[in-house]
């Protein structure tokens, strides 16, 4: 089956996991880093609790990477947001964590968004209160 109309990563994922993990996947990471191990020896881990221990092993064998030394390791992706919902329930979502103390990354997850527009709502967020003057237009 083609999951051409997927971003490439979660694409790669569909294929060798199944669509579903692939989505669940971009819905919980969607916008921020994740690192996938080698092997995951403990069902504890973020990505098991996500798509399950068949997917997340089948997910770990497609990124495994071997090295000079004959040992294996993981690697650290940025997980594409994917399908998702509208950008305004989006933004709310994300100043909402933003205001309640939660870092960039955890904001993103929240909101279905990347790092880089919760650190420049951060960032927004600071210059506006900075203003002492405030806008005219």
């Amino acid at each position: 089956m083609s999951y051409s109309w997927l971003p490439a990563l979660l694409a790669e994922i569909a294929e060798v996991a199944g669509l579903e993990a692939a989505l669940k996947l971009a819905e919980s990471h969607g916008g921020t880093r994740m690192s996938i191990p080698a092997r995951i020896t403990s069902d504890e881990h973020e990505l098991v609790q996500c798509v399950g221990r068949e997917a997340a092993d089948k997910i770990c064998a497609l990124y495994r990477q071997g090295t000079g030394s004959g040992r294996s390791c993981g690697i650290n992706v940025l997980i594409p947001r994917g399908p998702t919902g509208a950008i305004a329930d989006a933004r709310r979502r994300l100043a909402k964590a933003l205001a309640g103390g939660a870092s960039a990354a955890e904001a993103a997850r929240a909101a279905g968004m990347t790092e880089r527009s919760a650190y420049r709502a951060r960032a927004r967020g600071r210059a506006e209160q900075d203003d002492k003057q405030g806008r005219l237009f």
